[in-house]
Formats: structure tokens, sequence, C-alpha cells
């Protein structure tokens, strides 16, 4: 089953995430004309939205449910409904799909990733991209320049373990949110 991810750019935005967003997935444009991307997979779908999250500027709306032949159906629908959701919520992030209760669980789930990633500094992303590459925290340190227990303390305070937590909690729920 499919997820859509609308989006809705700020009047703030420097940089618009609709390419961000086509890289993604399959891009399809919501009823009233948003930008939208289609993914099969729901940790896929996590990792579209934390990286609109990083990036900033925009409201997310994400649809969980089946979609029909013409790139329309309930995923589509619940995308519209979200992004219209988004717009009246704290992070500007909404979930809706087929199953409401599960969709609002899972809502709650990426709504503190997506707080826990806005507010990560800099200096903590330089160690999580370093990590999500594939090096050790020695080797990121070495790269930084900076001590081990450096690189340790920026992914402590950038809540890189609890984000690896997450994840795989808000692809679940995603999940179950379609079905």
């Amino acid at each position: 089953m499919p997820f859509v991810i609308g989006l809705a750019r700020s009047r703030h935005a420097t940089e618009p995430p609709a390419g961000l967003l086509r890289r993604s997935g399959r891009p399809l444009a919501l009823p009233s004309g948003e930008d939208a991307v289609v993914v099969t997979d729901p940790g896929a779908a996590v990792d579209a939205v934390l990286r609109l999250v990083r990036q900033g500027g925009c409201t997310i709306g994400l649809g969980a449910g089946p979609l029909d032949s013409r790139a329309g159906g309930p995923a589509v629908l619940a995308a519209a409904t979200a992004l219209a959701a988004a717009a009246r919520r704290p992070g500007r992030l909404a979930v809706r799909g087929v199953q409401p209760a599960e969709a609002l669980d899972a809502q709650a789930v990426l709504t503190a990733l997506a707080a826990l990633v806005a507010r990560r500094s800099p200096a903590a992303w330089a160690a999580v991209d370093l990590l999500t590459a594939g090096r050790t925290q020695a080797a990121a340190a070495a790269e930084l320049g900076v001590s081990r227990q450096a690189v340790g303390q920026r992914l402590a305070v950038g809540g890189w373990d609890l984000e690896g937590d997450l994840r795989p909690t808000a692809a679940r729920l995603l999940a179950r949110a379609e079905s």
C-alpha cells in the first residue's frame, strides 16, 4: 500500500522543498495543486518526512491508504486532509489514513521525531551525517577534528539514539494506518 506525502511551502522558505520530495518517490499533485510524492514503504515515508523537516520551510501532510489507477483514492484524500490539518498543528506535520487511530499514533511519533531533528545543531548534524554514512564515532571524530567524546556528546544532545528508536516505531505505525 502506498503513502502520499504532500507539502505546502511556507512564505518564509528559502528554497522550494519539492525537488527533495521528488527524489523520495513518484511525483503526484494533490487535488488542491500542492506537490506530493507516492512512496510504497513506510520507512521511506519516515525518511522523506524527516528530510523535509530538516530542510524546513514547509507544511507536511502524510496520507496512508490505497491508490486507484488514476493516482487518486484514499491515500491522496488522506494526504490532502493531513496537509490541511498540518497547517494548524505544532511542527506543521499531520498524518491521516484509512485507520484513523493508527494514523494519529503515527502522527504523534512523527511529530516527536520532527521536533527532535528540527532542533538539532549544525555540529550534531555533522556527526549524525557521518554516522549515517557508515562511519564509526572514532572515524567521525577524526574527520571533524574533535575528540570521540565530543562526537558522542553531539550525538547525545542531538537525540541520535532516540531517533534510532523512534524511526522504526513510526514506520510500524504508518504501516498499520494504511491497512
